[in-house]
């Protein structure tokens, strides 16, 4: 049995998952004609309290189709230096929209107000044009990290009294509003645009959604398509993201308490240095020298237990519904022994 912790990305539908899949109503999403396409972005824009909805293949393209809608060639995009959308979507911010990008040095992931207020171009011809400020919650390379609510509102004060546009990653915003108790709603209430996960910590094969106004979902509608992520009989997908809405959000406290279990384990190890704060469902950890992250993978593998070395002494597991109390006793015995 193999125990897989490198992503929640690894997951596959359970029972009641593909039931509601096999019997999906579809049609054709391009024409606006897949029935169930249109009740998950509905689903979710309500959810949310935004307007309108688009479903995509992926939380790349989400965050990029996003990135593309609030800027235009030479303007710059305020993030955290260890965003994923600087770090892992391929130089997509250069590629797809032209713009550069401003990096700021946060705490786990997270930027203040004051950092963003810092980091804004003044109105300069040699300089390019700040247009938006984009965060990320959870934070991936923050080890799961969260926002506190009151500084994301800062800062969307300072946006809008600055004419900057919005954006959130929340590839792994589920987590965040269970582990801190929040609503949707207030997330929506925040934001210009919201990018949001179904691949990750809900369990579904496929998709992500982008959330906001009507008018910018049309214009992302366009883009979409020029990207390349228009599909047809997408409601077997869409199926799946309704079920995990109805299904898998509440569950998310399960994966966090997993992890904080194992996280402890891993902190009395001697060849662990340093564990980053576990809020989430990741948990990030730092060996101590003379000791390799690709060679403890590598071990951990021999096992059937698959992580993932994201740096060359840095380690990230991620616990996910396919993940069990016995799979994290296991793990936990098995690390006992090194």
């Amino acid at each position: 049995m193999i125990i897989d912790y490198r992503s929640d990305t690894v997951t596959r539908p359970g029972p009641g998952m593909l039931a509601a899949m096999s019997t999906a109503r579809v049609g054709d999403d391009v024409f606006g004609e897949d029935p169930s396409i249109n009740e998950l972005e509905q689903m979710t824009a309500t959810l949310f309290g935004m307007e309108a909805a688009l479903f995509c293949p992926s939380g790349t393209m989400t965050n990029q189709i996003a990135i593309k809608c609030h800027t235009q060639a030479g303007d710059e995009v305020i993030c955290d230096e260890s965003s994923h959308v600087y770090q892992y979507e391929g130089g997509g911010i250069a590629f797809n929209s032209g713009a550069s990008v401003k990096l700021i040095q946060g705490n786990l992931g997270r930027i203040t107000a004051e950092q963003v207020a810092a980091a804004i171009q003044p109105d300069d011809v040699h300089r390019p044009h700040t247009s938006l400020v984009s965060l990320e919650n959870t934070s991936n390379r923050g080890g799961g990290s969260c926002y506190e609510l009151a500084e994301i509102k800062k800062i969307q004060a300072l946006c809008r009294e600055r004419g900057l546009s919005f954006h959130l990653d929340g590839a792994r915003l589920w987590n965040a509003m269970v582990a801190r108790n929040e609503s949707a709603v207030q997330y929506g209430a925040a934001f210009d645009s919201i990018s949001v996960c179904l691949s990750k910590s809900l369990g579904c094969p496929v998709g992500s959604l982008l959330v906001g106004k009507k008018t910018l979902i049309h214009k992302a509608r366009r883009i979409r398509k020029v990207f390349g992520g228009g599909m047809r009989q997408a409601g077997f997908l869409a199926a799946a993201g309704i079920y995990a809405l109805q299904n898998n959000i509440s569950r998310l406290a399960e994966d966090h308490q997993h992890a904080k279990t194992l996280a402890a384990a891993l902190a009395e190890k001697s060849f662990v240095k340093m564990l980053l704060p576990v809020e989430t469902n990741i948990i990030i950890f730092e060996l101590k020298e003379g000791h390799s992250a690709p060679d403890l993978v590598a071990r951990l593998k021999e096992a059937q237990i698959y992580g993932y070395a994201i740096a060359p002494n840095r380690v990230r597991l991620v616990v996910h519904l396919d993940i069990s109390a016995d799979m994290i006793q296991q793990t936990i015995d098995t690390i006992k022994k090194y």
